[in-house]
């Protein structure tokens, strides 16, 4: 027995040793999985998008969505990158791959990604426990969510990301899921894109019994198209928390009002 426990201790410890310990997050979502996982003391450098949680305020900025300053990156000396897709391009990709750094890209399609997501990151920052303690618990309200909100048919929904051009959401895109655990289903879920550009000829054609805008200044331009069911029915609304956008533990929370807001929509 005492044999076997010096040992578990012995690998414990070598698993701690190798745990990152300098982290730049290349996404905001990323950033808030380090806060979810009361890790936000690793961070050392973060990529500018929105509005920054304010225990992230004296952190190095390593650039904005789409612009990395990979000099003040490398000059951080980080031990671990967390990288959205489309945080960066993918010159930018190939060159932070060359450097030999670790790198662990989240790419989740499905709400179940995110539990995945929280066990893999808080296992390569030495908070692993807490990693699978917070996937366990967003398994089990996923799981609740998806119980309670079952409808068959379930609704049709045109996601409307932009208006100028209209852009929406495609079937792999995490937010598709989301509509799903809610009950209903993504107006465009056989487009592959995350966000396709769409004509409003093909929604007119769809006829989507709710229209959920991004932005609330979005809604009145629908009146143009009386003929929708979403706006005969007075279905058009905005979307309750701009958190769907944001692929982290909060989407769970952020994806229960959205849940809330569509359970009682007329699609008959």
């Amino acid at each position: 027995m005492r044999t076997r426990l010096l040992l578990s201790l012995a690998l414990l410890g070598a698993f701690t040793a190798n745990a990152a310990e300098r982290v730049v997050s290349l996404a905001p979502s990323m950033s808030e999985v380090m806060l979810e996982l009361g890790a936000g003391e690793l961070l050392v450098g973060v990529l500018d998008g929105g509005e920054r949680p304010a225990v992230l305020a004296g952190i190095p900025s390593v650039g904005r969505y789409g612009k990395l300053e990979l000099e003040t990156l490398l000059s951080l000396q980080p031990d671990l990158i967390l990288l959205w897709p489309d945080s960066i391009s993918s010159a930018q990709r190939e060159q932070l791959a060359g450097f030999g750094i670790p790198l662990y890209q989240a790419t989740p399609r499905r709400l179940d990604d995110l539990a995945d997501q929280l066990e893999a990151i808080g296992g390569r920052i030495g908070r692993a426990e807490a990693g699978r303690m917070r996937a366990a618990r967003l398994r089990e309200r996923l799981a609740r969510l998806r119980e309670r909100y079952r409808r068959a048919p379930p609704v049709p929904v045109f996601y409307q990301i932009w208006d100028e051009p209209l852009y929406t959401i495609g079937g792999t895109q995490v937010i598709s899921d989301a509509l799903a655990t809610c009950g209903a289903r993504n107006l465009f879920d056989d487009l592959r894109l995350p966000a396709p550009q769409v004509g409003i000829e093909a929604v007119l054609a769809r006829d989507p019994a709710v229209i959920l805008t991004s932005e609330p200044n979005q809604r009145d331009a629908w009146k143009r198209w009386p003929q929708l069911t979403a706006v005969r029915r007075d279905q058009v609304w905005a979307v309750p928390d701009r958190g769907l956008e944001r692929p982290s533990l909060q989407m769970l929370d952020a994806t229960e009002r959205l849940c809330e807001r569509l359970e009682n929509a007329r699609s008959d």
